[in-house]
């Protein structure tokens, strides 16, 4: 990978992003310059990483490809800071909910190439998700560059804009639920009687398991469900319970209630 790639911000996910790279993408440092809004930042991703720290404008007109790791509300003002330093070939991509490509386009006043990537928080240890989608303008070599950055920590799959909202309630959000899930599988354990440390551990090896199953199998989930529930056993009960209890219908409203809060966010 050769692009010159800057990030504009750099919390936890733009150092995920940054750690794939180093790690997995097989990138020279010197290819990758940072800003970010506080010192402090700047200092430790330079201590960590050995990058080359910078300030937006510089970035803007160094790097082929930005990613802006900052948050929806503060686009507006970065890409004011950099729309005169880039090029006609620069990539711009955004990993912030509830900007669109039209938005980006917009704000730089001229057409521009855009991405809108939305990676998740497992990025951080190597098996994110992320869903991505493409300007017009953005062309095929383009678009495998870009993809090749966010396949350095995880799996990418690319979607048309209209299902960019609906994301984040099925990848992005998504690890919340599973925590939660995780969380009251440790409760229950620990009710019986199994210490806190060993629940958690069970609990979430189990997910990571089942996870594994889904992928590697490629069977449908309902099958692979079936194989665990024998006629009359302990399984079975507790599936009947799930379902007496809305387990299936408190996921699908929670994904509902996160799609509507990222159009009102994209609204704004």
């Amino acid at each position: 990978m050769g692009n010159k790639i800057g990030f504009i911000g750099c919390g936890k996910m733009g150092q995920a992003i940054m750690n794939g790279l180093l790690k997995k993408g097989k990138i020279d440092k010197n290819l990758i310059q940072v800003s970010a809004k506080t010192g402090t930042t700047l200092e430790k991703v330079k201590e960590v990483f050995g990058v080359q720290t910078t300030n937006n404008k510089e970035i803007g007109k160094w790097a082929d490809i930005i990613v802006l790791a900052v948050k929806p509300d503060l686009h507006e003002e970065v890409i004011n800071e950099i729309k005169t330093e880039i090029s006609s070939s620069t990539i711009i991509v955004t990993i912030a909910a509830g900007i669109t490509l039209q938005f980006l386009e917009q704000s730089f006043g001229r057409p521009v190439k855009v991405v809108r990537a939305m990676p998740n928080t497992p990025s951080l240890v190597g098996e994110g998700m992320t869903a991505m989608c493409f300007h017009e303008l953005v062309t095929e070599g383009e678009r495998e560059s870009v993809s090749n950055i966010f396949e350095s920590f995880g799996q990418v799959e690319v979607f048309t804009e209209s299902l960019m909202n609906s994301i984040p309630a099925i990848s992005g959000s998504s690890p919340a639920y599973v925590y939660m899930m995780i969380e009251a599988l440790a409760d229950g354990a620990v009710k019986q009687g199994i210490t806190r440390e060993k629940a958690y551990r069970l609990a979430a090896q189990a997910v990571l398991g089942a996870a594994k199953m889904v992928l590697e199998t490629e069977l449908h989930p309902g099958v692979l469900k079936d194989q665990v529930c024998t006629p009359g056993g302990a399984t079975i009960a507790a599936v009947a319970s799930l379902e007496e209890n809305g387990f299936r219908s408190s996921i699908l409203s929670a994904m509902e209630s996160c799609t509507d809060r990222i159009n009102e966010l994209t609204e704004k």
